[in-house]
Formats: C-alpha cells, structure tokens, sequence
C-alpha cells in the first residue's frame, strides 16, 4: 500500500491511489489533514489544467509546495480531480 512519510510522520495512506506519469495520485480522504496548509502557489500541466498545492508541516517544519492536486481538471484528467501527488525529493513515498 503506498504511503507517504516525512520525518517518520506518516501523511498519508491509500490501497486506492491512480499512478498518473510516475506519481501516485492519494485520494483526499487518504491524508492526515492536520499535516497540510492551503498553498497560493499553482501551475500549469497542459493535459491535465491547472494545480493547486499544499504545503505539508511536521512538527516545526513547513515543507512549502510539497504536494499538488487539481481542484478542476482538463476532462483527459477528471479521475484524478482533487487527488493528492506528492514530490519525491520532498517526502518520502513508500
């Protein structure tokens, strides 16, 4: 089962999640919320539309950006709508 971990501190855990071009994408209710900020950053995938992101906090520790999800996606992405990719060299995907 994929899961996520920062520091030991598990962030999220899903038998469901979709791999989309070497990502695993987690469904929302995967994530421990209480680890994730809202984000003002966004970016652009030209199949998929426009991201939004999460920073991830543990402990005293903000990770900006960590985490990007896409809250309206192009049709070719709907099933990934509001499911969560993480970026590797940030957290720690097992």
């Amino acid at each position: 089962m994929p899961q996520v971990y920062h520091q030991d501190q598990l962030l999220a855990s899903s038998e469901s999640t979709i791999q989309v071009e070497g990502n695993h994408y987690f469904p929302p209710d995967a994530l421990i919320r209480a680890h994730f900020l809202p984000s003002d950053h966004h970016t652009v995938c030209g199949w998929k539309g426009r991201a939004s992101y999460y920073h991830v906090r543990v402990g005293d520790e903000v990770i900006e950006n960590a985490a990007w999800y896409y809250p309206d996606p192009k049709p070719d992405a709907a099933h990934i709508k509001d499911y969560v990719a993480f970026y590797k060299n940030k957290v720690q995907i097992k």
